[in-house]
């Protein structure tokens, strides 16, 4: 059986329409038919043929419901289970049949005609054919201005539809103009779109006009779009078929003017110019081969070809690319560490590891270059130190930074069969250095970031892996580039986010924090020198006495690095350079006595809570990616209550079990004492964490909460010049913590004049600088016990 419902034009509709309560039912495969469409039928199946022959006999109406397909994905097995009758649609159309044509090889051609929609409420035979129990669908009456709006709407786009595709006849329009009734309209254009079957089907179920009209609108208006879109795309294509013929046509007109006149063409002077260029260069056998095989692929290509400059342009980049050039390392000890230490002040275990490398270079010259990771706060110079590393060892530099990137095509580049496709930013920093052996500075590798477009961190682990790196190949070049010779600095902040693999192919090294005295050095040899320079002054016009470096540096910057530190400098000689450029000539002095004329009241003051001793008050130790921070932690105990204990200050999980177990143990040690009953079964405990709009969480706050808690208990603050950091275990032991080294030195900024830590750490104070070990005290503690008795003699009895 077969039709072709695109050829239906509009019958008369029919007055009072009764369907039997029992008609045939014939199945359409991949099309529907609506009320009112003259359709064509061709049945050639022979139960079908005897259902025609039986309604023809009869009332001469038949029932058109469209088949469902079987799924794709249907076994054999679950075919053989479905019933015809089971995909059939519910819905369909009464038809009734107008005309009718007998083939001499027993098939039949109906004209038939839908009178209206109806519904199958069951199936009362299925063989030979089906028939079924229907019910009528009467079709609602809208005529308001909604509806008309629809129709215009409508109808003006199927208008549109009918110019633009010539598979649709013009009377359609002249049909289209003379319909009034809504429904007639959408069930006429849902039958001439060419569109799924299942979109028709919904049309063709929907009882109001309304609705049917807005579901066509919308496919209508994108079927509209489709079609122009189409003509457009053609229009485009027909013009450059029709340019690139001319200009083939001009250009062998040009050759032959060109051989006439004896001139070479341009084309040929360039594969002449690449031709000895791949001469010349320096390359690996199996570079030069692929660079061969592909300028004699250039060579039988016409330059007006599209392919000509891809080709072209790959190989410019094999020949740019220092395949075999190096340069010659400076491995004179003693100069190397005169230029890190002009540039740099402290660092001493990036510049030992630099020397190290130098000495076992001068000893072994196939030696691998290191992978060095710096990690330290923001501030510290470790992006300026890789200069002075390339400087130091004489070889060229190249940085990019890896924040925010989320393309692992930024990387490996991208394959040539992209249009404007590039090396990623390797190749591309070796192409600019020149050279097979720079020092690569990848910075900011702990923001790398992730999409759909694949992974950097993941394609960086080749080019970070000493075993791998040697044959490192970019996805435009195809080619192995060897990376063992280059010198690969990265930077970060933290190492929590950078993905193990990645971790563990880099030598980390820690840059802490500056100490004060640290900061003033810095300052005097490299900060006051840059700025007075960078505003035009000179020492004649500003001078910084220690004492204002310092009062800058206590009073208006608390950072583990040195860059606010500039800020605030490069302030002060931006108002001598005001006060030179209106005609004042004498020397300016900026002390800690005129300090404020300059940057205005200090910025930091001594906080309000160590200004006088509070109960319930702690100093804690916290490290952040900028560096260490002091936490006070405040506690109070409030009457009428039953014991519980509540954190607030953004605190996460991890420090709220911390709370939970200090207080654990303190009920554990005092809750059988009289004197304390009340305070566990009367009074709740509050602990609160300043700064409640920074997130906190971690262990290392456990000791600090449990001197918090007994501080409230037995009623008697807790020496302001004394911070901790510890974690506590449910019996009262205090384990390790990290980051010992920046909270100390956050400490010493704050003047904290005693610390105390876990027995366990006591082996990371070689790394805390003399200074700030000669002016804190430290108190190495394994239990909870011992951190009371320091702070409280002989509260334990």
């Amino acid at each position: 059986m077969s039709d072709n419902p695109s050829e239906a034009l509009v019958a008369p509709r029919a007055g009072e329409i009764i369907l039997p309560a029992e008609i045939p039912v014939l199945p359409i495969s991949e099309a529907v038919i609506f009320p009112s469409m003259m359709v064509p039928l061709v049945l050639s199946d022979e139960n079908l043929v005897r259902l025609a022959d039986d309604c023809l006999a009869g009332d001469k109406i038949l029932g058109a419901f469209t088949q469902q397909d079987l799924p794709q994905e249907a076994e054999d097995d679950e075919v053989e289970e479905v019933r015809d009758q089971d995909l059939i649609y519910r819905v369909g159309t009464a038809v009734r049949i107008q005309k009718m044509l007998r083939f001499p090889d027993g098939s039949m051609r109906l004209l038939g005609q839908g009178v209206a929609r109806c519904r199958i409420t069951s199936f009362s035979a299925t063989e030979p054919y089906m028939k079924a129990r229907v019910e009528l669908i009467q079709e609602e009456v809208q005529n308001d201005s909604r509806t008309l709006a629809y129709m215009r709407g409508v109808a003006n786009n199927f208008m549109k539809i009918i110019d633009a595709t010539e598979a649709l006849s013009e009377e359609l329009k002249v049909v289209v103009m003379n319909i009034d009734d809504p429904g007639r309209l959408a069930d006429l254009v849902a039958t001439n779109l060419d569109i799924e079957v299942a979109e028709k089907q919904k049309i063709l179920e929907e009882p109001s006009p309304r609705k049917r009209l807005q579901l066509l609108s919308k496919i209508v208006m994108r079927e509209l779009d489709v079609l122009e879109l189409g003509q457009k795309l053609q229009t485009r294509v027909r013009k450059s078929i029709d340019k690139d013929q001319r200009e083939y046509y001009l250009r062998q007109q040009l050759k032959a003017i060109q051989r006439e006149l004896g001139d070479a063409d341009e084309g040929s002077v360039e594969l002449d110019e690449l031709k000895e260029r791949i001469a010349a260069a320096e390359l690996p056998e199996n570079v030069r081969a692929a660079a061969e095989r592909e300028f004699d692929r250039l060579s039988r290509m016409s330059p007006g070809a599209s392919e000509y400059t891809v080709s072209k342009t790959y190989l410019d980049w094999i020949l740019d690319l220092p395949w075999q050039t190096s340069s010659d390392d400076k491995l004179n000890l003693k100069r190397a560490e005169e230029v890190l230490d002009r540039d740099h002040y402290g660092l001493e275990d990036v510049k030992e590891r630099i020397i190290e490398y130098l000495a076992v270079r001068k000893l072994k010259e196939d030696h691998r270059g290191p992978i060095l990771c710096l990690v330290g706060p923001p501030g510290v110079g470790k992006t300026s130190l890789g200069r002075s590393i390339a400087e130091a060892v004489g070889r060229k530099f190249f940085r990019f930074s890896l924040g925010g990137m989320r393309d692992e095509a930024e990387i490996r580049g991208h394959r040539r069969t992209y249009v404007g496709a590039m090396p990623g930013r390797i190749i591309s920093g070796m192409k600019e250095c020149g050279t097979n052996n720079p020092v690569f500075m990848l910075d900011e590798i702990d923001k790398l970031g992730q999409d759909f477009r694949g992974d950097p961190a993941s394609a960086l682990l080749e080019v970070l892996d000493p075993e791998q790196n040697s044959s490192f190949t970019d996805h435009y070049l195809t080619l192995p580039f060897d990376l063992s010779s280059v010198m690969f600095i990265t930077t970060a902040n933290m190492l929590d986010t950078i993905p193990r693999p990645l971790l563990d192919r880099m030598e980390i090294i820690q840059l802490p924090g500056y100490t004060n005295l640290e900061k003033l050095q810095i300052a005097k040899r490299y900060l006051v020198p840059r700025q007075i320079d960078a505003n035009g002054l000179s020492g004649k016009y500003i001078r910084f006495t220690d004492a204002g470096l310092m009062a800058i540096i206590e009073n208006h910057t608390r950072e583990a690095g040195v860059r606010n530190l500039e800020r605030e400098i490069g302030s002060v000689c931006r108002k001598v350079a005001t006060a030179v450029a209106k005609g004042k000539r004498k020397k300016q002095s900026v002390t800690s006595r005129n300090l404020e004329e300059y940057l205005g009241p200090p910025s930091y003051r001594e906080d309000a809570l160590r200004k006088r001793l509070v109960v319930g008050v702690v100093t804690g130790l916290a490290w952040t990616q900028v560096g260490g921070k002091i936490l006070y932690i405040e506690g109070v105990s409030l009457p009428g209550g039953r014991g519980a204990l509540n954190l607030t200050g953004q605190v996460g999980s991890v420090m709220q079990e911390s709370a939970s177990a200090a207080y654990s143990y303190l009920r554990h040690r005092f809750g059988d004492r009289e004197e304390y009953r009340d305070f566990f079964s009367k009074r709740d405990i509050h602990i609160h964490l300043p700064a409640g709009a920074i997130p906190k969480d971690g262990p290392s706050a456990g000791i600090a909460m449990a001197s918090v808690l007994l501080s409230l208990l037995i009623r008697k603050p807790i020496d302001r010049r004394t911070a901790m950091t510890g974690e506590i275990t449910l019996t009262g032991a205090v384990l390790p913590i990290g980051g010992l080294l920046e909270k100390v030195l956050a400490a010493h900024r704050a003047g904290i004049r005693r610390v105390i830590i876990p027995e366990s750490n006591t082996v990371d104070l070689e790394d805390i600088p003399a200074e700030v070990r000669e002016a804190i005290s430290f108190v190495p503690v394994s239990h909870v016990t011992q951190v009371w008795e320091t702070i409280f003699p002989g509260v334990l009895g």
